[in-house]
């Protein structure tokens, strides 16, 4: 009985002691661990004080850190359009701060980036991404408008696919062979809703 009671406190110790360092890993300076969380929100006032996203200088700085939800993203996708098969194809080859991995996301991860009360951009103050395609002179547009994995659970025709605006945060139901902006993504579940 002693001999379990001391296996379980060394036990109970050993996760206490990963838990202190893997929390402390998510405010210094690299490793930049972050504990997947979805209920955390971290506010940024400027680029010089946004804890929320870092960018990756271990990932040659093309990649960036949300430490909201645990998700890396391309820091500036590329600014072209196409359909949802090719958008899907490219992210799966890309090598971006020399890694694989790489995909569409999820319609859940793409609006974790927004935030609502923001429009034109509708993206936090501070955010490091660059590239990101919408015209701010326009009130909607179906070029700003990016692909996601999620399917329109709207429609009963297969072949459409949820997409959003980053300047308004707006959604739209796409055709697949219609041509969208694309971002990938990194980590997270990797499932298709």
């Amino acid at each position: 009985m002693r001999q379990i009671a001391h296996v379980f406190s060394v036990a109970v110790a050993s996760l206490i002691v990963s838990a202190r360092l893997a929390g402390a890993q998510t405010t210094a300076v690299g490793p930049y661990y972050a504990v997947p969380s979805w209920d955390q929100t971290i506010a940024c006032t400027a680029p010089a004080n946004c804890p929320r996203f870092v960018v990756l200088s271990n990932m040659n700085n093309d990649a960036v850190l949300d430490r909201e939800t645990g998700l890396v993203w391309e820091r500036a996708p590329f600014s072209g359009r196409t359909n949802f098969a090719s958008a899907s194809l490219t992210c799966g080859a890309r090598i971006t701060g020399d890694r694989f991995g790489w995909r569409i996301p999820t319609l859940p991860e793409l609006q974790s980036l927004t935030q609502p009360s923001k429009n034109n951009p509708a993206l936090p103050d501070g955010h490091p991404f660059a590239n990101l395609q919408f015209d701010a002179t326009l009130p909607f547009a179906v070029f700003d408008f990016y692909w996601t994995t999620t399917a329109d659970p709207h429609t009963t025709f297969s072949g459409f696919m949820m997409a959003m605006s980053f300047k308004t945060g707006e959604l739209l139901s796409a055709s697949v062979t219609n041509n969208q902006n694309f971002i990938c993504v990194r980590g997270g579940t990797g499932g298709t809703n």
